[in-house]
């Protein structure tokens, strides 16, 4: 059974409120956003792009949940005590309503997005959202998937890091592997593994923290790139894993099988042996 938004919020003078539905902006999700720091997802509801969108005392603010189609995560509601007109900047000043802050990042609305900007008059769409799920705790990340269905861009990743998703890391602690990684904007490809006392999540946990894991080549077009590079382009696999009680040779051998089917050294790939 469908259970209206409306019977859930209770807002009154719905002109009032603008709409906000994150998504997408080209470089980074939303939802990865909220996950990783309050402060940033703050920052998109105070940003101003080449109009005054948000011209209502308040906005109350979605993000585009896109694992699953037409879903929005319920990211707060603002309210806005000063604009300044001064474009494609976070010129807006807000504050964070504690008005059903209970719900923040825990309820998941359904509507299909009405088109394409980020900002509506609510009450053109508020009678047409629907509670989709309302969670227990607070939205860190996507569940564990499985050794052998994980594959995610490096925000993601930094979500799931940054949050300390406990299925992810105990998942991740107790096995050795070979991992790849793909550069989006070009297609080359860098094998890593982990062994020895690391385990797969302290060897993916310095990727979040360096964007490059000190290996050479990705040590490099990081340098000259910025870490901003790594979230933009670069998606991480698991291509097989073992107990953590298998010798490391194993894993040096597997990873060079590995290099050698996916063609990841120079010049094809990122990796220099």
């Amino acid at each position: 059974m469908t259970i209206p938004l409306s019977t859930l919020l209770s807002l009154k003078n719905l002109d009032r409120y603008k709409l906000h539905l994150a998504c997408w902006n080209g470089d980074v999700q939303p939802l990865d956003v909220f996950v990783r720091n309050k402060s940033e997802w703050d920052d998109w509801n105070r940003w101003r792009s080449a109009k005054d969108e948000f011209n209502r005392d308040y906005v109350i603010a979605f993000a585009d949940f896109y694992h699953e189609p037409h879903v929005w995560l319920f990211g707060g509601i603002y309210r806005v005590t000063g604009r300044e007109a001064v474009n494609f900047s976070h010129s807006y000043t807000v504050e964070r309503s504690e008005e059903h802050a209970d719900l923040i990042g825990r309820l998941k609305v359904h509507l299909p997005r009405p088109a394409r900007g980020r900002s509506f008059k609510l009450e053109n769409y508020y009678q047409n959202m629907s509670v989709s799920e309302i969670l227990r705790e607070p939205y860190t990340g996507e569940r564990f998937p499985g050794y052998e269905s994980i594959t995610c861009d490096f925000p993601e990743l930094e979500a799931i890091f940054r949050a300390v998703r406990p299925d992810w890391k105990a998942a991740l602690e107790s096995v050795k592997g070979v991992y790849l990684i793909v550069d989006q904007s070009n297609g080359k490809k860098y094998v890593g593994s982990a062994y020895g006392t690391w385990g797969i999540w302290t060897r993916w946990r310095c990727y979040v923290q360096t964007g490059h894991g000190w290996n050479d080549e990705l040590t490099k077009l990081i340098a000259e790139e910025g870490m901003d590079y790594a979230r933009r382009n670069f998606r991480i696999s698991l291509l097989e894993y073992r107990p953590a009680r298998t010798d490391d040779n194993v894993i040096i051998a597997r990873e060079s099988f590995w290099k050698e089917a996916v063609l990841s050294r120079v010049p094809l790939g990122y990796n220099k042996n």
